[in-house]
């Protein structure tokens, strides 16, 4: 798992900007018009797009947009109001590479059956199994003194609130969505979280505790199948093959040290797992 979280920042937008200030009056226009595709970099231009990190609230009016388009964005959040785009059937924020995480509401988008996301940076993610940041000392925070239960839609002031993590498929990808509860009751009508994910919803933090990602079920599996050959091997005798004692003897090695005559000599699954995790250390830069 990678352990590195980092913190959540909340008041990340300049509300007061020229950037700002043109987005909104963009979302107006397309509501007015009934507009089906929100492309804010088409509108705004590189420059003043850069300097969007959150979306305006008022994206709840755009009831007939059904594609959103936020390719290369430096989006950190978005606001649970988009669970109001009751028409979104596309959402691409495609190399949004600072939008680790989702609202819960996105899940009332009920038209929604395709996305595009950049899933290596998302908190819990299967590649690498980026650590969640702990809600319970670092919470979110919206703009407003106020927030609605993304369940049952209460409104309330944010001490009311539990926040939770959870993991859910949204359009064609799993999403790591933060829930606003009022209540234990809206906590029991959360669904399922996806397979091969944390099983239930959670505070996140460090002590949490997630499936094995991609490069450890790896390993695990080569492991695994080595160990398979070499019972496979073993003498009736009960005597070990040279190959296996090797292999046993050197499991504790530490990868900056060389306990039993260098890497040369040692099983080859083992070797490659060391080549492994130098390719994996290279794809996770």
């Amino acid at each position: 798992m990678n352990d590195r979280i980092s913190a959540i920042k909340n008041d990340v937008q300049d509300r007061n900007s020229q950037a700002w200030n043109k987005l909104c009056d963009y979302i107006d226009r397309i509501a007015l018009e009934g507009g089906e595709e929100f492309a804010p970099l088409e509108e705004l231009g590189p420059e003043l797009f850069s300097q969007i990190y959150t979306l305006p609230e008022t994206i709840s009016k755009l009831k007939k947009v059904k594609k959103v388009r936020l390719y290369g964005s430096s989006l950190k959040r978005i606001p649970p109001e988009i669970g109001e785009m009751e028409a979104m059937e596309y959402f691409d924020p495609y190399t949004s590479y600072n939008l680790f995480w989702f609202p819960y509401e996105i899940t009332n988008c009920k038209n929604l059956k395709s996305s595009r996301v950049s899933t290596s940076g998302l908190y819990g993610n299967f590649k690498n199994r980026k650590g969640f940041p702990d809600l319970a000392d670092n919470p979110v925070r919206y703009s407003g003194n106020t927030i609605k239960c993304s369940v049952c839609g209460k409104e309330m002031a944010y001490h009311q609130t539990n926040q939770l993590w959870i993991s859910l498929w949204v359009g064609s990808d799993v999403m790591p969505l933060l829930v606003n509860l009022c209540s234990r009751d809206c906590e029991g009508k959360l669904p399922q979280p996806a397979e091969d994910y944390v099983e239930y919803a959670h505070k996140g933090g460090i002590a949490l505790k997630q499936p094995l990602d991609e490069w450890e079920r790896f390993e695990q599996e080569m492991l695994a199948e080595e160990e398979g050959e070499n019972t496979a091997a073993e003498p009736e005798k009960g005597n070990k093959p040279v190959e296996q004692e090797m292999f046993e003897k050197e499991m504790d090695y530490d990868d900056g040290k060389t306990t039993g005559g260098g890497v040369e000599n040692r099983p080859a699954v083992y070797k490659r797992l060391q080549y492994l995790k130098v390719i994996k250390k290279i794809w996770e830069r």
